[in-house]
């Protein structure tokens, strides 16, 4: 494996410093929301909500499992009213210790069933598609895998490039164990092992990519489409490979909102769920910077994004999605 910088896995630890601008006087109605989206984007949708409410979103970021681990160790004493996510394993880590309210049922009707849980304690808001960017130079579409699995076979040793370190990968790896099962899963992560770049964030990948250092690179959409969306100066090289036919490559990773248990401010906390999920907070999403595709039929991303509709996911239960034990195999082949 050529490792160019490989993270430690997160650990959870106290980033109860971490509030943005706002101390804990009680100076007016507010709630504390433990954000593992991408922070840009909730300081732009974060305000929208207040003007419309009068009711202050206080953010306290950080990663998945860094807040989903702290929630757990919190337990009924976190001050947290909501957690929001970038992908959903993070999600069933604090669903599986019984730290979500329901969801409102008219809240969760807003977004097709397929993406919260039957259980109906959290609600997928926004979402990404897995694909495959690859240098228009060095390689033909005609050339690239029908699956995501082909990547572990020895012709792509040296060929394709990876974030193992962060969640976003990690969510895959979720994907193909849910669908190809533990001991094909298994031998994949060796494959990669053996094959892969290994680059320490998405958007290094993607960089890597275009600049002709490896071939390809297993990303999220968004980030290709921002980077055109920008300049274009780490993606003009490079085109963007969506993989069909339910194939875990298609795999549509959801981010996640729940309300804990132990909110005093249930009723608040529940509004914004129904705000991010609703057709105005929808809206600002499609209309910001992130370029993820928002889970309300009613809000469609403009071109020349892919429609969301021309994806072609595989079936997969969002709350079923096992954070840990992806974490724990990627450790056997020494991705983490």
């Amino acid at each position: 494996m050529r490792n160019r910088a490989v993270w430690a896995v997160v650990a959870a630890f106290s980033v109860a410093g971490a509030v943005s601008g706002c101390s804990d006087e009680d100076d007016g109605p507010f709630i504390t929301v433990y954000n593992a989206q991408h922070e840009e984007l909730l300081e732009e949708i974060a305000p929208l909500y207040e003007e419309a409410t009068g009711i202050e979103v206080r953010l306290r970021n950080g990663d998945d499992f860094e807040l989903a681990n702290q929630l757990v160790q919190e337990g009924d004493a976190s001050p947290a009213d909501v957690f929001l996510t970038e992908n959903s394993p993070a999600m069933s880590l604090v669903e599986s210790n019984d730290l979500f309210a329901p969801v409102d049922a008219e809240t969760l009707a807003l977004v097709p069933e397929q993406f919260s849980p039957s259980s109906g304690d959290w609600m997928g808001f926004v979402a990404r598609s897995t694909t495959l960017v690859y240098n228009t130079d060095l390689i033909d579409e005609s050339e690239l895998p029908d699956s995501i699995m082909d990547l572990a076979e020895p012709e792509w040793d040296g060929r394709v490039s990876f974030s193992p370190s962060g969640a976003d990968f990690q969510a895959i790896v979720s994907a193909v164990l849910d669908v190809e099962g533990e001991e094909a899963t298994q031998a994949w992560l060796e494959g990669l092992t053996a094959n892969g770049e290994v680059y320490q964030g998405n958007n290094v990948v993607l960089e890597s990519v275009n600049a002709g250092e490896v071939e390809t690179g297993i990303v999220y959409h968004y980030y290709w489409y921002r980077d055109q969306a920008e300049s274009g100066e780490y993606s003009d090289n490079s085109e963007q490979y969506f993989f069909g036919n339910q194939d875990p490559g298609a795999f549509v990773s959801v981010s996640g909102a729940g309300v804990l248990t132990s909110s005093d401010k249930q009723d608040d906390a529940q509004d914004f769920l129904a705000f991010l999920a609703g057709v105005e907070g929808q809206q600002a999403i499609a209309d910001s910077y992130a370029l993820e595709y928002p889970l309300n039929p009613e809000v469609q991303l403009d071109p020349p994004v892919k429609p969301f509709s021309e994806l072609q996911p595989p079936d997969i239960d969002v709350s079923t999605l096992n954070g840990p034990k992806v974490i724990e195999m990627m450790q056997s082949v020494g991705l983490l």
